[in-house]
């Protein structure tokens, strides 16, 4: 394997839409969602080191989730559990990690990769990455993996590019979700892919757009430098990470930058952002029922999300199209029409009976 290919594992979001399964002290890319006997993390470990060296993969993710790491992912050392202190959307974070990977490695071309995405495909998955990786260890570019469109979806970012024989695109525009008369149309136009939240580049080539793009971030985390990859490093990060702008990478960097370019990836591709975007990865009843660890009765009842800790009983008659999950105190029994209001209803849960449920 080469030694200058990084990994940088995104593991810090709550996956609130999941709830009641995802909370906030154990969120979804620790959970086994789809029933395969391995956690979201674990998947995208495993997929991830098919072309990394394991020792080479960081976890970045919130210091609550240090243990849960750890446990879950027993081949990593602790030099690889990157913490953030407080939340600060994606910018920082990256900076941060790349800042480390650059002074371990100045050679080093890294991936930011989501924890909790679901990819079948892996061959075409490690294909798509060895030829970003070789474009962005030959060229000071940006690249992202972008998704081919399969429906006029609101829920994703999209990025136009410009069309050419080569496999690589130039962007010309990132859009943030889109109402379904400009989804539509994006789908029409040919040029669009959906915005994957996957990036490669090489670590010198994101340090410089920092430095360009955001010059008092990149201030801020060039003064703890020495510190990084030393026993220095954290009591740094604490008393200056949460000073770092609450930003996106998308926002900080890629909107800006000319150089960015994107791969129209071959392999399919689920974010599991939702209850309804899991019910579309697993298999189905005849009825059209997904159902994921436990043991169903159905009458009359179609389209729904059935999850359940393993082998319990459930017995549904006239639901269609619900959101039905059972986890300890808590049961939701929800349209999935609605699944984008899970968020406000956990609020108002955790209002009312109080934080641990949430």
């Amino acid at each position: 394997m080469n030694k200058n290919y990084y990994a940088i594992l995104m593991a810090g979001g709550v996956g609130s839409r999941f709830w009641p399964v995802s909370t906030s002290d154990f969120p979804k890319q620790f959970h086994d969602m789809l029933g395969t006997g391995q956690t979201l993390i674990q998947c995208t470990f495993s997929r991830l080191s098919k072309i990394i060296p394991k020792e080479n993969i960081f976890i970045l993710t919130n210091e609550r989730y240090n243990d849960l790491v750890l446990h879950q992912l027993p081949e990593v050392e602790q030099r690889q559990v990157v913490t953030e202190p407080a939340m600060r959307n994606t910018a920082p974070c990256i900076l941060y990690a790349a800042m480390k990977i650059q002074k371990e490695n100045p050679d080093a071309v890294m991936v930011v990769a989501p924890s909790d995405h679901w990819i079948e495909d892996e061959h075409a998955f490690v294909e798509n990455l060895q030829q970003s990786f070789k474009a962005c260890s030959q060229d000071n570019i940006l690249m992202t993996l972008g998704i081919q469109p399969t429906f006029p979806n609101t829920g994703y970012g999209y990025i136009k590019y410009q069309k050419g024989e080569n496999a690589i695109k130039k962007v010309t525009q990132f859009t943030e979700k889109p109402d379904y008369k400009k989804a539509k149309e994006f789908l029409s136009d040919g040029t669009y892919l959906w915005n994957a939240g996957i990036f490669i580049w090489s670590v010198n080539s994101i340090v410089n757009a920092f430095a360009e793009f955001q010059e008092e971030m990149t201030a801020l985390f060039k003064k703890g430098l020495d510190t990084y990859n030393t026993k220095e490093e954290k009591a740094f990060i604490q008393a200056n990470y949460a000073l770092a702008e609450n930003i996106s990478i998308d926002y900080a960097i890629l909107e800006n930058a000319e150089n960015v370019y994107v791969l129209p990836a071959t392999f399919d591709w689920n974010d599991l952002g939702t209850w309804g975007s899991l019910y579309d990865k697993l298999d189905k009843t005849e009825s059209n029922n997904a159902v994921v660890n436990a043991r169903v009765l159905l009458q009359e009842a179609s389209g729904n999300m059935i999850r359940t800790s393993k082998d319990k009983i459930v017995v549904v008659d006239g639901l269609e199209d619900y959101i039905i999950v059972d986890k300890e105190e808590v049961l939701l029994i929800y349209p999935k029409k609605k699944e984008q209001d899970i968020k406000e209803v956990l609020k108002k849960v955790k209002e009312t009976y109080g934080e641990k449920y949430g």
